[in-house]
C-alpha cells in the first residue's frame, strides 16, 4: 500500500512539474499549421530555438518553433554559388531570386536563410553539411501577431518606390520583447516597437527622429535598416544605422511608449549606402561592432571608441563620402549581403566575391586579436 501511494505521489509530481515548465515555456501558446507567410523580409531568433519572421506584406511577425531541426556543425561551412544552388533548387534562374535574410540559432549555430521567389513566394532554407534544406511552412508550431498601423500597402515614396516592404525593416528578441523598427501610417513614419512575447494586444510604439548629417537636416520619415540591442557605458541601448549612413545612439530607457524620441547621431558613415546588418563581436575584454553595407567595405568600430565620444553631429557633412564622429577601420571584405554572429567561433557572411562568386562563409577572427 505505501509503495502505491509513492508512486501515485511521485507520478503526481511529475505531472505538475511537467504541466509547469509547458506552462512556462514561451511556446506554451503555439499551434500547429500553417502561419500563411507572404514574405520574409528580416528574422531573428530568441530563446527556446524561437525564429521570427517579418512578413511585411502582410505586416505581421510570426515565431516558428524550429528545436525539432536537427544540429549541424557550422564552424568551417563554406557554401559556393549559393544562388546558383538556391535557383536549381527552386526550378528557377538566379535571375528569379533574392535572398532577403539570414539568421543563425544561438542555442546550436544552425543557419537559416531567407528567399523571396519572383512568383511572390517567401522560402526558407536550412544549411545541412554545406548544402541546403529547405524548410517546410505549411504545417510548424507557430504563433503571430499582426501589426497595428503599418505603412499603407500601397504607399510610395518621393521616387515612386513601394514602402510597404519597409513595415519590418528590422527586428531583434531583447529580455522577452520584440523590438521592431518599421515605417507606420502615422505623421512621424519612422517607428520603433517594443512588442512582448508571448504575443498578447499590446503593441507600445515610439516615433523616432534623428540629424541626418549627410542630408544636413533632422528626419522622421526614414526607419531604422538595421540595429543592435547592447550596452553603451554600462547602460541599455539601441544602435540604429540608417540610410545614407548615419550611426544613432537611443538610450533605451528614454524609450518610452507613445512618446516622440531624438536619438544622438555619433557617425556619419558615408552617403550613397545603407547599413545591411550590424553585429556584436566579442574578443576577450574587448567589444566591437561590425556593419556590413550596400555600397561599403564591411566596417569594424571598437567600443571603446564609441564609449569615450560624447559628442553629437548637429552639422552637415557636405563632402560626398565623408565620414564624420566615431572612427571606424574598413575590414577588406566587401559586397558583403548577410551578416550574423556565429556562436564562440566569430562572424558569418554571404559575400559576392570579386570572381561574382556568392559565398556562405566565416569570417576571420583574425581582425580581433
Amino acid at each position: 500500500m505505501k509503495t502505491l501511494v509513492t508512486l501515485a505521489l511521485s507520478l503526481t509530481l511529475s505531472f505538475c512539474i511537467n504541466a509547469n515548465e509547458k506552462n512556462s515555456s514561451l511556446k506554451a501558446n503555439f499551434e500547429i499549421g500553417n502561419p500563411e507567410i507572404t514574405s520574409i523580409n528580416v528574422m531573428t531568433f530568441g530563446p527556446e530555438n524561437i525564429l521570427f519572421i517579418g512578413d511585411s506584406k502582410s505586416a505581421q511577425i510570426i515565431a516558428i518553433d524550429v528545436s525539432k531541426d536537427p544540429k549541424t556543425d557550422n564552424s568551417k561551412v563554406k557554401i559556393d554559388l549559393l544562388d546558383k544552388l538556391i535557383a536549381d533548387m527552386l526550378g528557377a534562374g538566379t535571375d528569379e531570386v533574392q535572398i532577403t535574410d539570414m539568421a543563425v540559432n544561438p542555442e546550436n549555430n544552425n543557419i537559416y536563410i531567407s528567399v523571396h521567389h519572383s512568383s511572390g513566394n517567401a522560402v526558407l532554407f536550412r544549411v545541412e553539411n554545406n548544402t541546403l534544406k529547405k524548410v517546410s511552412l505549411e504545417t510548424i508550431s507557430h504563433s503571430k501577431l499582426s501589426l497595428t498601423d503599418p505603412v499603407a500597402i500601397d504607399a510610395k515614396d518621393k521616387r515612386g518606390r513601394e514602402l510597404r516592404k519597409w513595415a519590418v525593416a528590422e527586428m531583434k528578441y531583447n529580455s522577452g520583447k520584440i523590438f521592431l523598427s518599421g515605417l507606420s501610417n502615422k505623421e512621424f513614419a519612422s517607428t520603433f516597437r517594443a512588442i512582448d512575447f508571448p504575443f498578447n494586444n499590446k503593441q507600445n510604439q515610439t516615433s523616432l527622429e534623428i540629424y541626418h548629417a549627410a542630408h544636413g537636416q533632422y528626419e522622421t520619415h526614414a526607419p531604422i535598416k538595421t540595429f543592435i540591442p547592447t550596452t553603451v557605458k554600462g547602460s541599455k541601448a539601441i544602435i540604429a544605422g540608417y540610410t545614407c549612413t548615419p550611426l544613432v545612439v537611443f538610450p533605451m530607457d528614454k524609450i518610452k511608449p507613445g512618446t516622440h524620441n531624438k536619438g544622438r547621431t555619433i557617425a556619419e558613415l558615408g552617403n550613397g549606402n545603407t547599413p545591411v546588418d550590424i553585429i556584436e563581436v566579442k574578443n576577450e575584454d574587448k567589444r566591437y561592432l561590425l556593419i556590413a553595407n550596400t555600397n561599403r567595405p564591411l566596417m569594424k568600430l571598437d567600443f571603446t571608441d564609441l564609449e569615450s565620444y560624447n559628442e553629437e553631429l548637429t552639422t552637415p557633412v557636405t563632402k560626398k563620402g565623408a565620414s564624420a564622429g566615431v572612427a571606424y577601420v574598413n575590414l577588406p571584405y566587401v559586397n558583403v549581403q548577410q551578416l550574423d554572429t556565429l556562436k564562440d567561433i566569430g562572424f558569418l557572411m554571404i559575400q559576392r566575391e570579386s570572381s561574382g562568386n556568392l559565398a556562405l562563409k566565416v569570417g576571420s577572427n583574425w581582425w580581433f586579436k
